[in-house]
């Protein structure tokens, strides 16, 4: 029996890794269902003795583990990661790309370009609200914005910097500014340049969001007769965000993990 997005058996097993700029999950799904999943610094996967430490425990707790998929946005920890899960399962490891077989139409100038992350969400998407637009936010390192119509076409998306790259922005290219943990404001203007900062960063993506949300939907409906459009945010920051927009979007912390393993379903050869 093939994968073609069905159901896998109640007992398959799949290591899903996902590389991230800043952080770096590993799951492990049993079927459709996450049972466990593992969040380190990406820094800590750098050498191949880090690696090891990283991802052996996984091998060893789960001995019936025979099959992976890596989802990543770090070219240089491609090949040591995949090295690694191929010389220590005897499945199939199959790396996120925009060559794979996808569930939608990907209209993107260099396909080659486009981030595994974003590919996973838009995937996830596509599997979840079937027939419906969509715009996919990833809040994370970067914000991405991804719009999907509600055929199998990828209409575009943006990207802009995330809350901690526009802190780090500030405090490294000026003067005096400190360096800043963004949260949630207690109020609209500051009265300290603690509070001018978080706030300016915060409210600021907020409103950013919600206006390019409100454009988006405007010209889904204007441009491509869209009616019914979904919203979904995932990422570091899309709890503190999401939390602050006027266009409540569905939260699901683990949409990237849950593409990559829907991907691997699509791409895969049969089950053993």
């Amino acid at each position: 029996m093939h994968f073609s997005g069905e159901q896998p058996p109640l007992d398959f097993l799949l290591l899903v890794v996902e590389t991230g700029n800043t952080t770096t999950s590993i799951a492990v799904f049993r079927a459709e269902e996450c049972i466990e999943i593992h969040k380190v610094p990406t820094l800590a996967f750098f050498g191949q003795e880090s690696i090891d430490a990283q991802l052996a425990p996984f091998i060893t707790k789960y001995p019936d583990l025979c099959d992976a998929a890596l989802c990543s946005v770090v070219p240089s920890l491609d090949a040591p990661i995949s090295s690694f899960l191929r010389s220590h399962l005897t499945g199939e490891v199959v790396m996120v790309t925009s060559s794979m077989h996808l569930p939608f139409i990907l209209h993107y100038d260099s396909p080659g370009s486009f981030g595994a992350d974003r590919i996973a969400l838009c995937a996830l998407s596509r599997l979840r609200y079937p027939g419906e637009a969509v715009i996919a936010l990833d809040i994370g390192t970067a914000i991405t914005v991804d719009v999907l119509g509600s055929g199998q076409d990828y209409l575009g998306g943006l990207i802009m910097p995330g809350l901690d790259l526009m802190a780090k922005a500030l405090h490294e290219h000026t003067a005096r500014l400190p360096l800043v943990g963004i949260d949630r404001p207690e109020a609209l203007v500051g009265s300290s340049t603690v509070d001018c900062i978080r706030n300016g960063i915060a409210l600021g993506c907020v409103s950013g969001i919600d206006g390019l949300l409100v454009k988006i939907k405007t010209w889904l409906h204007d441009e491509h007769n869209e009616k019914n459009i979904r919203v979904i945010a995932t990422g570091g920051n899309a709890p503190l965000i999401a939390g602050m927009l006027n266009i409540s979007p569905e939260l699901e912390e683990l949409a990237v993990l849950r593409g990559t393993r829907y991907l691997f379903s699509l791409n895969a050869h049969p089950f053993g």
